[in-house]
């Protein structure tokens, strides 16, 4: 169990809550519907001098002096802090992630052979690349980039051909472009792409495109000798 505070300025005036930062963050991310990570039944104007809201302030700033009510908004609104473990604990887990994904799904293009996870966690100190808490998907071009500096490395790939409705396309670019080889747009406005994606991500990719566009993307995987 490790505490921590949420705070949040509203009208001006700033309150903050203690909370227990594992059931917070559930409740941000909305994981939970549970109330249960207040760790002082108080609201303050500052916790570190003890300064706790007036009945006028949380009336005033949130319509409600409910102690539940305020605290899921500062909660889903709000700051959540994140304390120094967290953030280790978190960046070691996204560097094993990322570790697990390349030797599952790149290879050495002289021998053909996968990299071992602790050559690839070797190079990724070598290339001193920054890791950041996001999809592995957000930001594995960028880490490949750095490692091919130090480190040979080459994905197994499938091109994938998808034509997205004109209706989605606004939604639809942000996933696709970092998988972009070439566009072009159809006389009625649709997008039609050929993507390069890595095969570790292919399911999660129709996943997401199905999901953004109810289905109605067309996709069809390009074999090696088509052009």
């Amino acid at each position: 169990m490790t505490q921590t505070i949420a705070r949040i300025k509203q009208h001006g005036k700033n309150f903050e809550i203690i909370v227990d930062l594992e059931k917070a963050l559930r409740f941000k991310k909305g994981q939970s519907n549970l109330v249960d990570f207040l760790e002082i039944e108080k609201v303050f104007t500052d916790s570190k001098k003890g300064f706790t809201a007036s009945s006028k302030d949380l009336k005033d700033s949130f319509g409600t002096e409910n102690i539940n009510e305020i605290a899921s908004k500062i909660v889903k609104t709000g700051e959540i802090l994140l304390t120094k473990e967290y953030r280790d604990e978190e960046r070691e887990k996204k560097i094993k992630q990322i570790i697990d994904f390349l030797s599952r799904n790149a290879i050495d293009p002289r021998t053909g052979n996968p990299h071992t996870a602790e050559r690839i966690k070797t190079a990724l100190e070598q290339a001193h690349i920054n890791i950041k808490n996001t999809p592995i998907e957000n930001q594995i071009k960028d880490i490949v980039t750095e490692l091919e500096k130090v480190l040979p490395i080459k994905f197994e790939t499938k091109k994938v051909r998808v034509t997205i409705p004109s209706i989605y396309t606004a939604k639809v670019y942000g996933l696709i472009n970092q998988y972009k080889q070439n566009e072009s747009w159809l006389e009625n406005g649709d997008l039609e792409a050929v993507l390069s994606i890595p095969s570790g991500l292919i399911i999660d990719f129709y996943e997401k495109l199905n999901s953004v566009t109810h289905g109605s993307a067309l996709t069809q995987e390009i074999k090696e000798e088509e052009k």
